[in-house]
């Protein structure tokens, strides 16, 4: 309700039509006069107050990605910065001969925009070396099925029918209806 109240005063918002909720205090006026053109200073104080309220509810600190870049929590300015990277050697073989033995066609969608395929592992990189770039290990994916197929939300069988998670399954939004559940079995 509190986000409603400030929606109210959030002319993008307004300007649509929509009005948020009546109750805007005059606190509520202050946040949103304080930090609607100062998106680094909000983003700066949700830090703040995040970490200090884990500490305060003595929970452990919380994870940061090597990209959050909050390691000098005083300037937020959106940088960029120069990193080390790990790299796969001869991958781009690997990727070669997997979207050519499935002419060039994600094998769930059909999709066929090279720019959006992937050569995935059916047994992960890191868990078979020797069978590393061999492109029989590989499925053609689009990257919204390689990501699902990563994640466990898509398998194969044995005969190679397509399961899906549990969570997919009972899943009815119209996107996973569409773009998953026609390829179960």
């Amino acid at each position: 309700m509190k986000l409603c109240n400030i929606a109210s005063l959030d002319p993008a918002i307004t300007s649509s039509g929509r009005k948020g909720l009546s109750g805007a205090s005059d606190l509520d006026r202050e946040v949103w006069n304080e930090f609607h053109t100062d998106w680094d200073r909000l983003a700066m104080e949700c830090v703040h107050i995040h970490a200090r309220l884990r500490v305060e509810k003595g929970l452990p600190e919380a994870e940061q990605s090597v990209d959050d870049g909050l390691e000098d929590i005083e300037d937020f300015t959106g940088e960029i910065k120069r990193v080390i990277t790990e790299q796969r050697i001869r991958q781009n073989f690997f990727r070669r001969a997997v979207l050519s033995s499935y002419r060039e066609r994600c094998c769930m969608s059909g999709l066929s925009d090279s720019r959006l395929l992937i050569a995935s592992h059916i047994v992960p990189w890191s868990h078979d070396k020797e069978n590393r770039l061999n492109p029989r290990n590989g499925l053609c994916l689009s990257a919204l099925h390689d990501k699902a197929f990563d994640r466990g939300l898509i398998a194969l069988d044995d005969d190679f029918r397509v399961m899906l998670s549990q969570e997919l399954e009972r899943n009815n939004e119209p996107f996973v209806k569409q773009f998953f559940h026609p390829l179960a079995g």
